[in-house]
């Protein structure tokens, strides 16, 4: 049986590691994840949830703050494992433990080379993309750069966020991995080289980017906070306040960006630079998230035509 050693942080990469777990076919002989960190406004210290993996089937457990130059990386040099997989670890692989296996893949939830880096998935909701998708490549040096052994792409629907694209991708990923790690393995598939002329990049989210510019269109306004939800959350400004917008959509109407062109007790409209969003679900400063409707019955219900969002004063 193949021995791995697994790396990953988030629900994306325990539904991976769950998935190799259960197809019975692999040794997982160690599980490397992030330290536990504090979450939460309440700052509770929480495992990841591929630590809470590892704990329920008893795998040996790695969490270093830097895997190089760690105790941790040398004692994974010792375990003799055949090979490495990796997703959303978190952390760069020391060269001198991808030389130590005969092999290391990585699940990258994008169509590589497109999106290279932490947040693939915002920036193709971001830039409004119309497919997603999930590559298994081989790991180098460099950040997302390996030879790609197999991908797959869905479409993103316009009901999609952060939230459902990962989840749908973490499946794909799994689902993925399982059908090729074999055939990979036995020198049935030759990784393709990536076309370096069609790399793009998808940084980690800036605390900038979660600011709604309200002359922008409407529809890259409702893709920004479609691409900013469930974390870190689109925001904009009401008296001065943060105000968090959590799913909104397209409407037709046109006026002073940043203004409100209409409100009902069910609805709210915000111009654009072009169009209109609605907005559906909100999270005033230090209050609970909230459907529209309720914000506009307690909190809102002073906002009038022609108050202004995005700015120190409603007026």
């Amino acid at each position: 049986m193949t021995k791995l050693i697994f790396m990953g942080t988030p629900a994306f990469s325990a539904t991976v590691l769950n998935g190799l777990l259960e197809s019975g076919q692999y040794d997982i002989i160690a599980v490397v994840t992030q330290p536990d960190r504090l979450v939460g406004r309440k700052k509770i210290l929480t495992p990841t949830p591929v630590k809470e993996v590892a704990l329920a089937h008893d795998l040996p457990l790695y969490q270093p703050e830097k895997l190089s130059g760690s105790q941790e990386l040398d004692d994974l040099m010792r375990l003799g494992a055949d090979g490495i997989v990796t997703a959303a670890f978190g952390q760069f692989l020391p060269e001198k433990l991808l030389n130590s296996v005969s092999f290391a893949i990585n699940v990258h939830a994008s169509l590589l080379p497109k999106y290279r880096g932490g947040a693939p998935i915002h920036y193709a909701l971001i830039n409004g993309d119309e497919e997603a998708g999930v590559t298994i490549m081989e790991m180098v040096k460099q950040m997302d750069a390996g030879d790609m052994v197999a991908k797959k792409s869905l479409p993103i629907l316009e009901t999609d966020n952060v939230g459902t694209l990962f989840e749908n991708l973490a499946l794909l990923g799994r689902d993925l991995l399982l059908d090729t790690l074999p055939a990979y393995l036995s020198g049935d598939i030759i990784p393709e080289k990536q076309d370096e002329r069609l790399v793009s990049f998808a940084p980690n989210i800036t605390p900038e980017q979660e600011s709604i510019d309200w002359t922008r269109s409407a529809r890259e306004i409702v893709n920004q906070i479609r691409g900013m939800y469930p974390w870190p959350v689109a925001h904009t400004l009401l008296d001065g306040k943060r105000f968090k917008i959590q799913e909104a959509k397209v409407v037709d109407a046109q006026g002073q960006p940043g203004t409100i062109l209409e409100k009902t007790k069910k609805t709210l409209i915000i111009a654009a630079g072009e169009r209109a969003v609605s907005l559906i679900k909100v999270q005033p400063f230090g209050k609970p998230a909230m459907m529209i409707a309720d914000f506009l019955n307690g909190l809102g219900r002073d906002l009038e035509i022609g108050d202004q969002f995005g700015s120190e004063n409603k007026r």
